[in-house]
Protein backbone atom coordinates (compact mmCIF):
# COMPACT_ATOMS: atom_id res chain seq x y z
CA UNK A 1 0.00 0.00 0.00
CA UNK A 2 1.17 3.28 -0.53
CA UNK A 3 2.16 5.00 2.55
CA UNK A 4 0.15 8.27 2.55
CA UNK A 5 1.62 11.76 4.59
CA UNK A 6 -0.59 14.56 5.52
CA UNK A 7 1.95 17.02 5.75
CA UNK A 8 0.25 19.41 8.43
CA UNK A 9 3.75 21.70 7.94
CA UNK A 10 3.43 25.21 9.27
CA UNK A 11 -0.52 25.29 8.73
CA UNK A 12 -1.24 24.46 12.21
CA UNK A 13 -0.52 28.05 12.84
CA UNK A 14 1.22 26.78 16.64
CA UNK A 15 -2.29 26.11 17.63
CA UNK A 16 -2.44 23.04 19.44
CA UNK A 17 -6.19 23.21 18.83
CA UNK A 18 -5.97 23.22 15.02
CA UNK A 19 -3.37 20.64 15.08
CA UNK A 20 -5.24 18.17 16.94
CA UNK A 21 -8.24 18.79 14.24
CA UNK A 22 -5.75 18.20 11.17
CA UNK A 23 -4.20 15.19 13.14
CA UNK A 24 -8.03 13.22 13.65
CA UNK A 25 -9.24 14.47 10.13
CA UNK A 26 -5.26 12.68 8.55
CA UNK A 27 -6.34 9.27 11.08
CA UNK A 28 -9.93 9.79 9.63
CA UNK A 29 -9.24 10.38 5.87
CA UNK A 30 -6.93 7.39 5.58
CA UNK A 31 -3.58 9.06 5.91
CA UNK A 32 -0.66 6.55 7.31
CA UNK A 33 1.03 9.42 9.28
CA UNK A 34 1.43 13.22 9.34
CA UNK A 35 4.17 15.77 9.36
CA UNK A 36 5.61 18.67 10.96
CA UNK A 37 8.89 20.93 10.21
CA UNK A 38 11.27 22.16 12.63
CA UNK A 39 13.42 25.27 12.01
CA UNK A 40 15.12 28.27 13.87
CA UNK A 41 14.09 31.35 13.81
CA UNK A 42 17.11 32.67 11.89
CA UNK A 43 16.31 30.30 8.87
CA UNK A 44 13.53 32.07 8.20
CA UNK A 45 13.84 35.78 9.55
CA UNK A 46 13.39 36.94 5.95
CA UNK A 47 10.04 35.48 5.23
CA UNK A 48 7.15 37.67 5.15
CA UNK A 49 5.33 35.67 7.76
CA UNK A 50 8.29 34.94 9.71
CA UNK A 51 6.33 34.84 13.36
CA UNK A 52 4.04 32.34 11.78
CA UNK A 53 6.60 30.24 10.73
CA UNK A 54 8.18 30.42 14.00
CA UNK A 55 5.35 29.85 15.94
CA UNK A 56 4.45 26.59 13.76
CA UNK A 57 7.91 25.07 14.34
CA UNK A 58 8.51 21.56 16.20
CA UNK A 59 10.35 22.84 19.68
CA UNK A 60 11.57 21.40 22.05
CA UNK A 61 8.99 22.84 24.26
CA UNK A 62 6.11 21.98 22.04
CA UNK A 63 7.18 18.23 20.80
CA UNK A 64 6.03 16.90 24.12
CA UNK A 65 2.19 18.14 23.42
CA UNK A 66 2.84 17.00 19.79
CA UNK A 67 3.46 13.36 20.37
CA UNK A 68 1.12 13.25 23.00
CA UNK A 69 -1.71 14.41 20.43
CA UNK A 70 -0.70 11.66 17.77
CA UNK A 71 -0.56 9.39 20.41
CA UNK A 72 -3.89 9.86 21.45
CA UNK A 73 -5.57 9.80 17.57
CA UNK A 74 -3.42 6.99 17.02
CA UNK A 75 -1.79 8.32 14.36
CA UNK A 76 2.41 7.97 13.31
CA UNK A 77 4.13 11.75 12.97
CA UNK A 78 7.16 12.75 12.31
CA UNK A 79 9.21 16.14 10.71
CA UNK A 80 11.39 17.10 8.33
CA UNK A 81 14.55 18.88 10.71
CA UNK A 82 16.26 22.08 9.22
CA UNK A 83 19.50 21.95 11.62
CA UNK A 84 21.36 19.61 13.17
CA UNK A 85 20.07 20.16 16.73
CA UNK A 86 16.58 19.60 16.13
CA UNK A 87 17.51 15.55 15.58
CA UNK A 88 17.87 15.33 19.60
CA UNK A 89 14.45 16.81 20.31
CA UNK A 90 12.77 14.74 18.03
CA UNK A 91 14.96 11.52 18.41
CA UNK A 92 12.44 10.15 21.60
CA UNK A 93 9.44 10.50 19.06
CA UNK A 94 9.98 9.82 15.39
CA UNK A 95 10.38 6.49 13.85
CA UNK A 96 12.07 8.27 10.36
CA UNK A 97 12.90 11.57 9.27
CA UNK A 98 12.53 13.89 6.01
CA UNK A 99 14.93 16.51 4.93
CA UNK A 100 13.70 19.24 2.76
CA UNK A 101 14.38 19.41 -1.05
CA UNK A 102 16.96 22.44 -0.47
CA UNK A 103 18.58 21.09 1.79
CA UNK A 104 19.26 17.79 0.12
CA UNK A 105 21.10 19.09 -2.84
CA UNK A 106 24.48 19.07 -1.48
CA UNK A 107 24.11 15.02 -1.62
CA UNK A 108 23.26 14.89 -5.12
CA UNK A 109 26.47 16.42 -6.14
CA UNK A 110 27.93 13.64 -3.43
CA UNK A 111 28.63 16.10 -0.50
CA UNK A 112 27.25 15.65 2.26
CA UNK A 113 26.06 17.81 5.44
CA UNK A 114 25.89 18.32 9.28
CA UNK A 115 22.69 17.61 8.98
CA UNK A 116 22.17 14.55 6.53
CA UNK A 117 24.99 13.05 8.90
CA UNK A 118 22.87 13.81 12.09
CA UNK A 119 20.30 12.63 11.03
CA UNK A 120 21.67 9.32 9.10
CA UNK A 121 23.43 8.39 12.34
CA UNK A 122 20.10 7.47 13.99
CA UNK A 123 19.45 4.69 12.24
CA UNK A 124 16.33 5.52 11.26
CA UNK A 125 14.48 5.99 7.67
CA UNK A 126 15.45 9.11 5.77
CA UNK A 127 13.46 10.84 2.89
CA UNK A 128 14.84 13.38 1.11
CA UNK A 129 13.26 15.25 -1.00
CA UNK A 130 14.49 16.29 -5.16
CA UNK A 131 13.21 17.78 -7.99
CA UNK A 132 16.69 16.09 -9.67
CA UNK A 133 16.85 12.72 -10.22
CA UNK A 134 19.21 11.42 -7.32
CA UNK A 135 20.22 7.91 -9.56
CA UNK A 136 24.07 10.04 -9.95
CA UNK A 137 24.08 10.32 -6.53
CA UNK A 138 26.64 8.31 -4.44
CA UNK A 139 23.91 8.02 -2.36
CA UNK A 140 21.20 6.70 -4.44
CA UNK A 141 21.52 3.10 -3.56
CA UNK A 142 21.38 3.57 0.25
CA UNK A 143 19.12 1.19 1.74
CA UNK A 144 18.44 3.87 5.05
CA UNK A 145 17.11 6.70 2.32
CA UNK A 146 13.83 6.94 0.05
CA UNK A 147 13.98 9.70 -2.37
CA UNK A 148 10.67 11.99 -2.93
CA UNK A 149 10.45 13.78 -6.08
CA UNK A 150 9.44 17.38 -5.02
CA UNK A 151 8.94 20.46 -7.36
CA UNK A 152 10.12 23.32 -4.93
CA UNK A 153 7.23 25.56 -6.55
CA UNK A 154 4.34 27.06 -4.25
CA UNK A 155 2.27 25.94 -5.64
CA UNK A 156 3.56 24.15 -8.90
CA UNK A 157 1.65 23.36 -12.21
CA UNK A 158 1.60 20.54 -14.58
CA UNK A 159 3.89 21.41 -16.67
CA UNK A 160 5.92 21.92 -13.69
CA UNK A 161 5.89 18.21 -13.10
CA UNK A 162 8.37 15.68 -15.07
CA UNK A 163 6.97 12.12 -14.18
CA UNK A 164 9.21 11.03 -17.00
CA UNK A 165 11.85 10.13 -13.87
CA UNK A 166 9.65 9.12 -11.67
CA UNK A 167 11.08 5.42 -11.49
CA UNK A 168 14.04 7.03 -9.90
CA UNK A 169 12.11 8.09 -6.79
CA UNK A 170 10.18 5.93 -4.02
CA UNK A 171 8.11 8.56 -3.60
CA UNK A 172 6.48 12.13 -4.69
CA UNK A 173 5.47 15.19 -2.44
CA UNK A 174 2.92 16.93 -3.90
CA UNK A 175 2.90 20.90 -4.25
CA UNK A 176 0.18 20.41 -7.30
CA UNK A 177 -3.67 22.09 -6.04
CA UNK A 178 -5.01 19.94 -8.94
CA UNK A 179 -5.76 16.21 -7.69
CA UNK A 180 -4.73 14.61 -10.67
CA UNK A 181 -0.81 14.95 -9.26
CA UNK A 182 -0.70 13.19 -6.70
CA UNK A 183 -3.29 11.03 -8.23
CA UNK A 184 -1.12 10.09 -11.10
CA UNK A 185 2.02 9.65 -9.01
CA UNK A 186 0.28 6.81 -7.34
CA UNK A 187 -0.58 5.66 -10.70
CA UNK A 188 2.89 5.11 -11.93
CA UNK A 189 4.21 2.95 -8.54
CA UNK A 190 5.18 5.85 -6.13
CA UNK A 191 5.14 3.99 -2.93
CA UNK A 192 5.21 7.02 -0.42
CA UNK A 193 2.86 10.21 -1.23
CA UNK A 194 3.24 13.31 0.72
CA UNK A 195 -0.23 15.69 0.99
CA UNK A 196 0.05 19.12 2.22
CA UNK A 197 -3.49 19.63 3.97
CA UNK A 198 -5.32 22.32 5.58
CA UNK A 199 -8.08 22.74 8.24
CA UNK A 200 -9.64 25.87 6.23
CA UNK A 201 -8.98 27.32 2.59
CA UNK A 202 -10.54 30.02 3.21
CA UNK A 203 -8.47 31.74 5.74
CA UNK A 204 -4.94 32.57 5.18
CA UNK A 205 -3.08 29.89 6.40
CA UNK A 206 1.24 30.09 4.60
CA UNK A 207 0.41 27.23 2.88
CA UNK A 208 -3.09 27.02 1.60
CA UNK A 209 -2.22 27.09 -1.97
CA UNK A 210 -0.46 24.22 -2.21
CA UNK A 211 -3.09 22.39 0.41
CA UNK A 212 -6.36 20.26 0.30
CA UNK A 213 -9.21 20.57 2.65
CA UNK A 214 -10.42 17.92 4.73
CA UNK A 215 -12.97 16.41 2.10
CA UNK A 216 -10.67 16.82 -0.83
CA UNK A 217 -8.22 15.13 1.44
CA UNK A 218 -10.70 11.84 2.27
CA UNK A 219 -11.25 11.88 -1.68
CA UNK A 220 -8.05 11.71 -2.35
CA UNK A 221 -7.35 9.37 -0.23
CA UNK A 222 -10.24 7.30 -0.91
CA UNK A 223 -9.36 7.26 -4.64
CA UNK A 224 -5.56 6.33 -3.97
CA UNK A 225 -6.64 2.77 -2.37
CA UNK A 226 -9.49 2.39 -5.33
CA UNK A 227 -6.61 2.72 -7.54
CA UNK A 228 -4.47 0.42 -5.30
CA UNK A 229 -6.80 -2.53 -6.17
CA UNK A 230 -7.06 -1.56 -9.73
CA UNK A 231 -3.60 -2.12 -9.71
CA UNK A 232 -3.55 -5.78 -8.00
Amino acid sequence: MVFVIGEIGVNWDGDFGIARDMIMHAKTSGCDAVKFQAYQKELVQDHPESSRLVKSAISSTNVEEINKIADEVGIEWFCSPMYPDAVDFLEPYVKRYKIREFDGRELLLNRSTPLFEKVKSTKKEIMISSNKSPRDSSFFNNPQIKWIYCVPKYPCGFDDLNFKMINDFDGYSNHCPHYLAPLTAVTLGVEILEIHMTSDKTKDFVDNNVSFDYIELKNLVDSIRIIEKIKK
